[in-house]
C-alpha cells in the first residue's frame, strides 16, 4: 500500500492536489512532476482511508486513476465535496503519469487574459487543429502505453510541436507509429492545456467511462 501525504517543493504552492489510483509507480511518478510543476502534491491508493488519511476540506484537485471502482469513486466524489464544495475533479484518462499532470494543469491553468484560441482534434484524420488569434508558444506532445501488465502499466511520449506559432490555423498530423489504442495528446497554447483521447484504452484496463474516444473528458 501507499500513500505519499501533500507536500511541496516550493513554500508557495499554487494548488492543493491529492491523487488517488492503484499504481504506486504512476502514483509516485505524478506527485514528483506535479510538485515540479509547482503544486502541493499527494497520493494515496488506500481507497478505503481516504478521509481519514487526508484533510480534503484543503483540497483544489483530487484525481482518479482508471481502476478506482466506480462505487468508491462516487462516494469519494459525494464526502468530498460535501467537505469542500470548490473541489476540482480530474478523471485520469490512464496510467501514463505526464498525461495526467497535463490534466491537472489543464483543470487548473488560468487563462483570463489569454486571446482566444481553439483546439480540436479529428480522429478520421488523426490530425489536430490548432487555431491562434494571436502568436503563442505551443507544444504538442503524444502519450500512449507500451504495457499494461498490472500492477505498474509502462507508457512513453514524443513532443511533436514545441515553438512559437503564428495567428491563424496550424494542423498536426499524429504520426502513424503512434498507435490507435491507449493513445492520447496534449496541446499547450500559453497557459492552456487541451487534452484529447485518441485511443480508448482496451477493455479491462480501466474502470472509467469517458463520452466518446476521440475528446476532451
Amino acid at each position: 500500500m501507499l500513500t505519499v501525504p501533500i507536500e511541496a517543493a516550493d513554500a508557495d504552492p499554487v494548488v492543493r492536489v491529492l491523487a488517488i489510483g492503484r499504481s504506486e509507480n504512476v502514483l509516485t511518478d505524478l506527485v514528483a512532476i506535479l510538485r515540479t510543476n509547482g503544486h502541493a502534491a499527494g497520493a494515496t491508493n488506500e481507497f478505503d482511508r481516504v478521509l481519514d488519511l487526508f484533510d480534503v476540506s484543503r483540497l483544489d484537485v483530487v484525481v482518479f486513476g482508471g481502476m478506482v471502482p466506480p462505487d468508491t469513486k462516487a462516494y469519494l466524489r459525494e464526502q468530498i465535496t460535501n467537505r469542500n464544495a470548490a473541489v476540482t475533479f480530474v478523471q485520469g484518462y490512464a496510467g501514463i503519469p505526464g498525461l495526467v499532470a497535463m490534466q491537472v494543469e489543464a483543470a487548473v491553468a488560468d487563462t483570463t487574459d489569454e486571446p482566444a484560441s481553439s483546439v480540436t482534434f479529428d480522429a478520421g484524420t488523426r490530425t489536430l487543429d490548432v487555431s491562434l488569434a494571436a502568436p503563442r508558444q505551443v507544444t504538442v506532445v503524444a502519450w500512449w502505453h507500451t504495457s499494461f501488465t498490472p500492477p505498474e502499466p509502462r507508457s512513453t511520449s514524443r513532443v511533436l510541436v514545441d515553438t512559437r506559432l503564428s495567428a491563424g490555423r496550424h494542423d498536426v498530423a499524429i504520426p502513424e507509429d503512434v498507435p490507435a489504442q491507449a493513445s492520447f495528446a496534449t496541446v499547450s497554447v500559453g497557459p492552456a492545456v487541451h487534452t484529447f483521447i485518441m485511443g480508448a484504452m482496451p477493455t479491462g484496463t480501466t474502470m472509467a467511462r469517458f463520452p466518446g474516444t476521440a475528446g476532451p473528458e
